[in-house]
């Protein structure tokens, strides 16, 4: 019987198992370029020094910090029905969150290298008994071989983004049949589920999104009494997982304001803690002084930019700062997800570039719940309001907190569409099969 695989699949199982060989060289450079844990390297062969738990498992997996935060509250309702839930994305930065803010019987793994030997290797010992894929982390391999062992799959708040549509639909082959791989796709929006549809999902509803719904991040409350007390009296804002390009156009924004606001700290919270060197030279390339979290140092009387590079802390400088500029959006990123600081009361200030959130930040502008700053000037004149006027600032955190209870209820139907999968997980944990 002929292969009904698509060629470009066909080519893609067959190149990623002759290179196989070649990973080693790959885990040597990543593990160089610090994107690699040393100790846990055979994860990514799908070797693991875990042991699988008895009974039913829900494989719950994400790329990354964010996708795997959004499955927060989700992992929650699941543990609360007794079942055991294995978590897989690929980078470093998500596995440290995940061993900082998720429970200890959460069993965290990178996923492993795309390659046939590789994922059945981790199939063969984690032995799943639902697979839940966030947002659109579709490795193929990882899907087929999946389905070929008739292993129940659904891809939870799921996106497909302006950029990523016309990618997929010049391999609309490619895209259909993996996508045809999954019991149902439950996605973030109307435009999300249409785009899906057209690429080939067969079973497709739209259930919102789960970032909506995650419960605000946490925050050592010493280390929130301490950073208070070294701030107090002083206007601080912050800056919420910024990208390359952003930090020059921030420092450059807090040495027009400090002018005007004396004393003002602002705080920059890079998106990858470990560019917090390089951005402190360049702020004190800029004549302004810095100072660094990592080195465990607090701001001080004269500290003007305060770069928060470590990881897990954002909550400290949501409760921190009254007013927050989120990242990736001064640059063709895409903006990150502003739910978090909303709901610890800042008010918000994004770019341009939202796309990775567009419909949230289209209900938080239409509503008054976020300013938009599309230039350096922009950023100044947003910033300088919000500081000058604490009634303007209310304003929009108040309509903000309106909006963020508009959208949400992902996790609810989210859990409603899944039941059906979780209640043949639950016979099985009835009938106590591994």
């Amino acid at each position: 019987m002929a292969d009904p695989l698509p060629m470009t699949l066909r080519v893609y199982r067959k190149l990623s198992s002759v290179m196989v060989p070649l990973s080693p060289a790959v885990i040597n450079r990543r593990l160089k370029l610090g994107k690699e844990d040393p100790a846990r390297v055979g994860e990514r062969r799908g070797m693991s020094a875990d042991v699988r738990p008895a009974g039913p498992l829900v494989w719950i997996h994400g790329a990354s910090v964010g996708e795997v935060l959004a499955a927060a509250a989700l992992i929650e309702r699941l543990r609360a029905l007794d079942l055991r839930i294995l978590l897989t994305s690929g980078t470093v930065t998500s596995a440290a969150i995940v061993a900082k803010r998720f429970p200890r019987d959460v069993i965290h793994q990178y996923v492993p290298y795309d390659s046939p030997r590789y994922v059945a290797r981790f199939l063969d010992h984690w032995r799943p008994s639902l697979a839940l894929f966030i947002e659109s982390d579709l490795w193929p391999n990882l899907i087929l071989s999946s389905a070929a062992r008739r292993l129940p799959m659904v891809l939870i708040n799921g996106r497909m983004s302006q950029r990523s549509f016309p990618r997929w639909r010049r391999v609309a082959g490619t895209i259909s049949a993996l996508l045809d791989k999954f019991d149902i796709c439950l996605a973030q929006s109307q435009t999300d589920a249409d785009r899906f549809a057209a690429l080939g999902s067969r079973n497709v509803m739209v259930t919102g999104n789960l970032k909506l719904d995650v419960p605000a991040p946490p925050a050592d409350a010493n280390k929130l009494d301490m950073l208070m007390s070294m701030t107090r009296g002083r206007p601080v804002v912050v800056a919420a997982s910024t990208h390359p390009g952003e930090e020059e156009i921030v420092t450059a924004t807090h040495r027009t304001l400090a002018g005007f606001f004396p004393g003002l700290l602002t705080v920059i919270v890079p998106r990858h803690p470990d560019r917090g060197e390089a951005i402190a030279r360049m702020i004190s390339a800029s004549g302004l002084n810095p100072t660094l979290r990592s080195h465990e140092d607090l701001p001080t009387a004269t500290t003007d930019i305060y770069v928060a590079d470590t990881m897990g802390e954002l909550g400290l400088f949501y409760r921190l700062a009254p007013i927050v500029f989120m990242g990736g959006s001064l640059v063709e990123h895409g903006g990150q997800n502003p739910i978090e600081a909303i709901k610890l009361g800042a008010s918000i200030v994004h770019g341009p570039h939202v796309f990775n959130f567009t419909d949230v930040y289209e209900a938080l502008d239409s509503a008054g719940g976020a300013r938009r700053a599309d230039t350096q000037e922009a950023l100044v004149k947003q910033f300088g309001q919000m500081l000058a006027d604490p009634r303007a600032r209310e304003a929009v955190l108040t309509a903000s907190e309106r909006v963020v209870g508009q959208l949400g209820g992902a996790l609810e139907r989210t859990l409603s569409a899944l039941e059906p999968y979780l209640l043949q997980v639950r016979i099985e944990m009835g009938t106590g099969n591994a």
